[in-house]
Protein backbone atom coordinates (compact mmCIF):
# COMPACT_ATOMS: atom_id res chain seq x y z
CA UNK A 1 0.00 0.00 0.00
CA UNK A 2 2.99 2.52 1.21
CA UNK A 3 4.12 1.53 -2.79
CA UNK A 4 1.38 2.68 -4.19
CA UNK A 5 0.99 5.83 -2.13
CA UNK A 6 4.55 7.14 -3.14
CA UNK A 7 4.04 5.98 -6.25
CA UNK A 8 0.70 8.45 -6.69
CA UNK A 9 2.59 10.55 -4.79
CA UNK A 10 5.49 11.02 -7.31
CA UNK A 11 3.28 11.11 -10.57
CA UNK A 12 1.16 13.95 -9.03
CA UNK A 13 3.93 16.31 -8.86
CA UNK A 14 3.75 19.10 -11.34
CA UNK A 15 6.10 19.47 -14.06
CA UNK A 16 6.79 23.10 -14.40
CA UNK A 17 9.77 24.36 -13.49
CA UNK A 18 9.95 26.36 -10.18
CA UNK A 19 10.99 30.47 -10.19
CA UNK A 20 12.99 29.65 -7.09
CA UNK A 21 13.92 26.07 -5.91
CA UNK A 22 15.37 27.59 -2.79
CA UNK A 23 11.98 28.89 -1.66
CA UNK A 24 9.91 26.33 -3.18
CA UNK A 25 12.02 23.96 -0.69
CA UNK A 26 11.84 26.28 1.83
CA UNK A 27 8.07 26.28 2.14
CA UNK A 28 7.39 22.92 2.09
CA UNK A 29 11.32 21.12 2.94
CA UNK A 30 9.38 17.47 3.20
CA UNK A 31 8.12 17.70 -0.55
CA UNK A 32 9.64 15.35 -3.15
CA UNK A 33 10.39 17.48 -6.37
CA UNK A 34 11.03 16.24 -9.45
CA UNK A 35 13.68 16.94 -12.01
CA UNK A 36 12.01 19.14 -14.42
CA UNK A 37 11.27 21.40 -11.05
CA UNK A 38 14.92 21.58 -10.05
CA UNK A 39 17.61 23.96 -11.44
CA UNK A 40 20.59 22.84 -9.46
CA UNK A 41 22.31 26.54 -9.96
CA UNK A 42 19.87 27.64 -7.97
CA UNK A 43 21.05 25.14 -5.38
CA UNK A 44 24.77 26.31 -5.12
CA UNK A 45 25.53 26.94 -1.31
CA UNK A 46 22.21 27.03 -0.22
CA UNK A 47 20.98 23.11 -0.46
CA UNK A 48 22.45 19.63 -0.91
CA UNK A 49 20.69 17.33 -2.80
CA UNK A 50 19.89 14.04 -3.08
CA UNK A 51 18.92 12.59 -6.55
CA UNK A 52 16.90 9.38 -6.92
CA UNK A 53 16.85 7.69 -10.59
CA UNK A 54 14.39 5.22 -11.86
CA UNK A 55 13.38 3.56 -14.90
CA UNK A 56 10.17 4.29 -14.28
CA UNK A 57 7.32 4.92 -11.54
CA UNK A 58 7.27 0.97 -10.45
CA UNK A 59 10.64 0.60 -10.55
CA UNK A 60 10.88 -1.68 -7.53
CA UNK A 61 14.45 -0.02 -6.18
CA UNK A 62 13.24 3.53 -6.94
CA UNK A 63 10.10 2.72 -4.88
CA UNK A 64 12.16 0.94 -1.81
CA UNK A 65 14.33 4.24 -2.01
CA UNK A 66 11.45 6.58 -1.78
CA UNK A 67 10.13 4.56 1.23
CA UNK A 68 13.49 4.73 2.84
CA UNK A 69 13.40 8.74 2.31
CA UNK A 70 9.95 9.70 2.74
CA UNK A 71 10.05 7.46 6.34
CA UNK A 72 12.64 9.62 7.38
CA UNK A 73 12.98 12.83 5.44
CA UNK A 74 12.74 15.03 8.65
CA UNK A 75 16.70 13.99 9.33
CA UNK A 76 17.16 14.97 5.83
CA UNK A 77 15.58 18.63 5.64
CA UNK A 78 18.25 18.78 9.19
CA UNK A 79 20.98 18.35 6.68
CA UNK A 80 19.50 20.68 4.37
CA UNK A 81 18.79 18.56 1.73
CA UNK A 82 16.32 18.17 -0.98
CA UNK A 83 14.94 15.43 -2.50
CA UNK A 84 14.94 15.25 -6.45
CA UNK A 85 13.06 12.18 -7.89
CA UNK A 86 13.72 11.45 -12.17
CA UNK A 87 11.87 8.38 -13.23
CA UNK A 88 11.41 8.95 -16.79
CA UNK A 89 14.34 7.48 -18.27
CA UNK A 90 13.47 8.74 -22.17
CA UNK A 91 13.77 11.93 -21.52
CA UNK A 92 17.57 13.68 -21.00
CA UNK A 93 17.06 16.33 -18.08
CA UNK A 94 19.64 18.52 -16.86
CA UNK A 95 20.23 15.71 -13.82
CA UNK A 96 20.14 12.59 -16.11
CA UNK A 97 22.90 14.65 -19.13
CA UNK A 98 24.78 15.57 -15.53
CA UNK A 99 24.71 11.98 -13.36
CA UNK A 100 24.20 9.80 -16.59
CA UNK A 101 22.55 6.81 -14.87
CA UNK A 102 22.44 3.83 -16.52
CA UNK A 103 19.06 2.52 -14.22
CA UNK A 104 17.90 3.20 -11.00
CA UNK A 105 20.64 5.37 -8.90
CA UNK A 106 20.97 7.52 -5.74
CA UNK A 107 23.40 10.42 -6.08
CA UNK A 108 24.69 12.82 -3.30
CA UNK A 109 25.58 16.81 -4.36
CA UNK A 110 26.82 18.91 -1.65
CA UNK A 111 25.74 22.12 -1.10
CA UNK A 112 29.72 23.03 -3.22
CA UNK A 113 27.82 21.52 -6.52
CA UNK A 114 29.88 18.45 -6.27
CA UNK A 115 28.41 14.83 -6.46
CA UNK A 116 29.63 13.47 -3.10
CA UNK A 117 28.59 9.44 -3.61
CA UNK A 118 26.82 7.38 -6.13
CA UNK A 119 24.87 4.50 -5.22
CA UNK A 120 23.77 1.90 -7.61
CA UNK A 121 21.19 0.67 -4.76
CA UNK A 122 18.79 1.98 -2.42
CA UNK A 123 20.51 3.13 1.04
CA UNK A 124 18.91 4.22 4.02
CA UNK A 125 18.62 7.60 5.15
CA UNK A 126 20.89 6.80 8.58
CA UNK A 127 23.83 6.10 6.09
CA UNK A 128 22.85 8.68 3.85
CA UNK A 129 22.86 11.24 7.17
CA UNK A 130 26.12 9.55 8.40
CA UNK A 131 27.87 10.53 4.76
CA UNK A 132 26.54 14.38 5.04
CA UNK A 133 27.95 14.49 8.59
CA UNK A 134 31.23 13.80 7.91
CA UNK A 135 31.38 16.40 4.89
CA UNK A 136 33.51 19.17 5.95
CA UNK A 137 30.99 22.52 5.50
CA UNK A 138 28.37 20.08 7.19
CA UNK A 139 30.87 20.08 10.38
CA UNK A 140 31.48 23.48 9.67
CA UNK A 141 27.73 24.25 10.37
CA UNK A 142 27.74 21.40 13.04
CA UNK A 143 30.11 23.56 15.26
CA UNK A 144 28.60 26.77 14.22
CA UNK A 145 25.11 25.60 15.88
CA UNK A 146 27.06 24.09 18.93
CA UNK A 147 28.85 27.82 18.78
CA UNK A 148 25.55 30.36 18.36
CA UNK A 149 27.34 31.73 14.89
Amino acid sequence: MKRILITAAIAALPFSALADTFDAWSADPTKVFTSAEVDLDELHWQLRAVVVFGEGDNDPLFLEQMELITSRIDELVERDVIVIADTDSNTLSELRKRLRPRSFMLALIGKDGGVALRKPAPWDVRELSRSIDKMPLRQQEIENRRTGE
